[in-house]
Formats: C-alpha cells, structure tokens, sequence
C-alpha cells in the first residue's frame, strides 16, 4: 500500500516538534516530542490534524528544521549532566559569546558549528532512548524546566 503522505515528514505542531513515520506495511505512525523527558511519544491519533488543520502554530518543516527545533526545545526546558548536556553548553557559550559581544547575529561559522552540534545531540539522544529502552544504564541524567504537571480532577 502507498500512502499519499511522504514519511517521514516532520513539523512544528506549537511548540513542540512532530514526525510521520511508516512501517513496511505501510502504516503511519506519529510521534511528538514530550518536553518532561526529551524522547517522542507515540500520537498517531493527531496527524489527521497536523495535516488537515489549518492553524497558525503547525507547519510542515525539512529534516534539518526538525532536527533544530528539536534540540532547541530539548535544550530549553531539559536541564542534566552528561555528554549531551555537555554540547548544549557549547551551544549555549556560543550565544552568550556574541551577546557579550553586543552582537545581534551569529556569524556564519558559528551557525554551521551549532547546527553540527544540534546534529550530534540529537543522534545523542536516540543512541540514549536505545540504551533506556534495552535497561542499559544511561550516560546522562536530567530534568524538564517545566512545573510538575497537575493530576485531573476527580
């Protein structure tokens, strides 16, 4: 079976990063990024929105695009130690360097060398949900930004 629908496919679904997949069947599958543990949560139940919504706050994005908005978010609300955190650090200095700086724009090395260490972490972090997924011990450990989440009325 053919599906009409490239896969993957990513996109910006508000705030958080989103991708189609297919298996060899044929069969979709979504997955969003959960912002509390850096990793993708099955949601295959919103690509009838993702692709049909018409909404301000879902774009569809290339590969390059999803993996940068990706490892932006991850590294804005998911705070740890280890390698990745590490990377996320380097990043970060190269920021702070050009605000130190008083300058509004990176040059263009310095956005190539983030978008390679974008790159790297997030490799890092499927290499990291492989190694949980196998009870393997993982090499960084960390926490969401975010408040706890309330538990729903009874």
């Amino acid at each position: 079976m053919t599906n009409l629908i490239p896969a993957p496919s990513y996109y910006k679904y508000f705030n958080k990063t989103y991708k189609i997949t297919e298996d060899s069947e044929g069969n979709l599958y979504g997955h969003v990024l959960n912002l509390r543990t850096g990793e993708f949560d099955l949601a295959t139940d919103l690509i009838h929105r993702i692709l049909y919504d018409v909404h301000a706050d879902i774009d569809e994005i290339n590969e390059a695009e999803f993996i940068d908005a990706t490892e932006r978010e991850r590294a804005r609300y998911l705070v740890g130690d280890g390698p990745i955190f590490a990377l996320y650090d380097t990043i970060q200095g190269i920021i702070d360097q050009a605000e130190r700086e008083g300058r509004n724009r990176l040059e263009p090395h310095e956005n190539a060398l983030m978008t390679q260490l974008r790159k790297q972490t997030f490799k890092m972090w499927e290499e990291e949900s492989a190694r949980r997924a196998a009870g393997e011990e993982p090499q960084n450990t960390f926490r969401s930004t975010l408040p706890p989440k309330r538990e729903a009325s009874e």
